[in-house]
């Protein structure tokens, strides 16, 4: 039994093919998701940044917004001398926190993260909650139970005990 075995410039051909559509297939996917993210955008606007840069852009909004204020409780008369107050601790307020986004930008990301994990928790734990009410007082009233308040006047009770499990 013999063998054959591809000759040294079929072979390089082989992988040259091979590596040709490799390149074809990834190429094809770097441009449909680059169509995709120049959709995106035209439809939806830029995408948020890191934590951090949404946090500067948040200091920077409050900051004009404070600078722009006009309050009726400094007065007409104090009013140039409390825009610079205003003005000054605006500033301090900044360069207070912009070495700290500087330092740590990843712990915002994290921070965002984790935010988003509790919110997560507590949306998950109240709808079990509420599934739970709504399904007990559905039960209740179709047979003439505690939740049926119909024409005897049962109250019932000073309220429902809430399993926190």
């Amino acid at each position: 039994m013999s063998e054959e075995r591809p000759t040294a410039d079929a072979s390089g051909a082989a992988d040259e093919a091979r590596a040709t559509d490799a390149d074809a297939w990834a190429t094809a996917c770097a441009e449909d998701l680059a169509a995709e993210k120049a959709r995106r955008r035209t439809q939806y606007g830029p995408p948020p940044g890191s934590a951090a840069e949404e946090l500067r852009k948040l200091v920077d909004a409050v900051a004009d917004k404070l600078a722009g204020l006009q309050s009726p409780l400094l007065g007409a008369v104090a009013g140039p001398a409390a825009q610079q107050v205003v003005r000054q601790v605006v500033q301090q307020a900044k360069n207070a926190v912009e070495p700290v986004i500087e330092r740590n930008p990843d712990v915002f990301d994290h921070l965002a993260a984790a935010g988003g994990e509790l919110l997560a928790a507590y949306r998950s734990a109240v709808q079990t909650q509420e599934t739970r009410w709504t399904a007990r007082k559905g039960a209740d009233d179709a047979d003439g139970g505690p939740g049926d308040m119909g024409d005897k006047g049962d109250d019932p009770g000073p309220g429902e005990r809430i399993d926190l499990d």
